[in-house]
């Protein structure tokens, strides 16, 4: 008898530390959370709802622009503790050296239902060009261009190794590097004149969702198609700062909630942070899972602390 109390002091002690842990403010060093942000529409719209959450709780975010290899190099080198846009499978050769000598961690899925790929206008798919092996022969048509957004995407890199490869007979195009706007401003352009174009989309976008669009087929492994994305942070940081890595590692969107939130940045060049905060004042119940099991940074309640923000 005496060796069961014994035991079941001793689970209890446990039990009780483990509840004071769970109330235990985070280490100071903790209170910078940097993030990462490639320029993409969607990423600054998460990032900035995800800041508007964490300085809520007293956290104190940090977001610098930076390229796909770039944020990459800066997880592994302890740079930048968090990056919210790992889209998979088209990131796969960009992130599984870094995965493989566990610099950098994939802590959760924050978007699924996502599409990644090479379109065209619905009117040119319609002319018959649905696939990747259609478009060789109309490079004249297309004016020899692919559009692609900032150097160093994974996208570019992809269309690139596309018309590198014979066998796609795409010899007569050539990879058009620019920006999100840039490649939308071509697109828009060639749309109101009914010119051919072919360019890089994804879902959610609010634009792209308003085109008359047709993804094309024949992408084979290469990584475009449906598309989920990875929450990711350097190596270690759910063990330095667990209650930050919570709150990441609950986050979850949906393409609704993106495209309303990026609406706004995309047509009236709004505050993607700003933005999102009035997105998430009008929909609080969307914050509440990301709060399950987590604080403030100093150990008080998450959900009033929140809920006080988006109020104030």
């Amino acid at each position: 008898m005496k060796s069961v109390m014994k035991s079941f002091a001793a689970a209890s002690a446990v039990l009780v530390a483990m509840a004071g842990s769970a109330l235990a403010a985070e280490p100071e060093s903790c209170k910078a959370v940097r993030f990462a942000d490639v320029g993409w529409t969607d990423i600054q719209v998460t990032t900035g709802a995800t800041s508007v959450v964490l300085e809520a709780l007293g956290y104190e975010p940090q977001v610098s622009t930076l390229s796909v290899p770039v944020t990459l190099a800066s997880l592994k080198n302890k740079d930048i503790d968090v990056f919210l846009g790992n889209w998979m499978p088209s990131m796969t050769a960009d992130i599984q050296p870094y995965l493989d000598d566990k610099s950098v961690e994939q802590i959760g899925v924050n978007l699924e239902g996502a599409g990644y790929g090479l379109v065209v206008p619905q009117y040119v798919a319609d002319e018959g060009v649905k696939s990747l092996v259609d478009l060789g022969a109309h490079a004249e048509k297309f004016g020899g261009k692919i559009y692609g957004i900032e150097a160093g995407n994974d996208g570019n890199r992809i269309i690139q190794t596309m018309i590198d490869d014979a066998k796609n007979n795409l010899s007569g195009f050539q990879l058009v590097e620019s920006s999100e706007a840039g490649m939308l401003t071509e697109a828009e352009k060639a749309m109101k004149n009914n010119e051919w174009i072919i360019f890089l989309g994804w879902t959610p976008h609010p634009i792209m969702g308003e085109m008359k669009i047709h993804y094309l087929d024949g992408m084979g492994d290469s990584g475009f198609g449906a598309a989920i994305v990875h929450t990711v942070t350097r190596a270690g940081y759910a063990q330095e700062c667990p209650n930050a890595a919570k709150l990441l590692s609950n986050l979850k969107f949906t393409l609704e909630m993106e495209g309303a939130m990026m609406d706004p940045v995309l047509k009236d060049a709004a505050d993607p942070k700003e933005t999102a905060k009035a997105w998430l004042k009008a929909n609080p119940d969307a914050v509440k899972p990301w709060l399950e099991g987590v604080t403030t940074l100093d150990g008080g309640d998450a959900a009033a602390a929140v809920e006080a923000a988006l109020k104030g």
